[in-house]
């Protein structure tokens, strides 16, 4: 991607929501581009070495099928059971959201066989539809707290799916920073924030507290974000509209931004 698609960011602020672990991206394209990026972490991840995970690491060689849905449930997975690549039966397939998890899936030797065009739950299930799945036995290791469409759609499909529990996402310890954030976007001080989950976008609004509202008008006024349809949807249940990329990539998604942002001041 070229600096001169990013010019629309040159000295505007630009929050970016995610756990600081995922923000590197981010911010080295926006400050890139000679903007300023605002990190505001709304959502925390932690690593969750559960009963239902370790049975994954168990059954390694009884799965046909291994769904990872985030680059944490790949690395969560590893840090319990290190020998997984090495224990799954060649046979066994690997699927995964996009193309980032696929390179950490790979990092860690696994052989990546499905990554859907549309890197979305429907565009997982969509992937997998030319296949007859019925009596898999499916692992699908991720956070609790994501939307059930994955693990319904492929038991509607036939197959045996474990949910494990491999990570938890939730409101971060020190929320100081989306605090600031939101006093940065009342006092009109922030030209832009980015969302890459529904959670990303409702833990904000938790953090905002008897300021929910009045945010909730500030951000109806200055650039928005979602990197894909999901996390658009949920700003819209608030009347918020929002930049989407046609590829659901932080790249992607920052490029749109600054292309919205840019024709502001055309």
């Amino acid at each position: 991607m070229s600096t001169v698609k990013l010019e629309g960011l040159r000295n505007r602020t630009v929050a970016v929501t995610r756990p600081p672990e995922r923000s590197a991206e981010a911010v080295e394209l926006i400050e890139g581009a000679g903007g300023r990026a605002l990190v505001a972490p709304t959502l925390e991840l932690k690593e969750a070495h559960t009963e239902s995970l370790r049975e994954v690491c168990r059954r390694a060689d009884e799965w046909d099928l291994v769904i990872f849905t985030s680059q944490a449930a790949v690395e969560s997975l590893f840090q319990l059971c290190r020998e997984f690549a090495g224990k799954i039966r060649k046979d066994c397939l690997v699927a995964v959201i996009g193309p980032r998890t696929a390179r950490v899936a790979g990092e860690h030797g696994l052989r990546v066989d499905i990554v859907p065009e549309d890197y979305t739950a429907e565009g997982l299930l969509d992937a997998l539809t030319g296949l007859n799945i019925e009596g898999w036995k499916v692992a699908l290791p991720r956070t609790l707290s994501a939307r059930k469409v994955l693990p319904r759609g492929l038991e509607m499909m036939g197959a045996e799916v474990l949910v494990a529990e491999a990570y938890r996402s939730g409101l971060p310890e020190d929320t100081g920073p989306a605090e600031e954030l939101i006093d940065g976007l009342l006092e009109g001080k922030v030209d832009a924030v980015t969302f890459t989950s529904p959670l990303t976008v409702e833990n904000l609004f938790k953090i905002a507290g008897n300021r929910r509202k009045e945010l909730i008008e500030v951000l109806k006024r200055v650039k928005v974000a979602a990197i894909g349809p999901i996390t658009l949807r949920k700003l819209e249940e608030h009347g918020i509209t929002a930049v989407t990329p046609e590829r659901y990539t932080v790249k992607d998604m920052i490029a749109a931004l600054a292309v919205s942002m840019g024709e502001d001041v055309d």
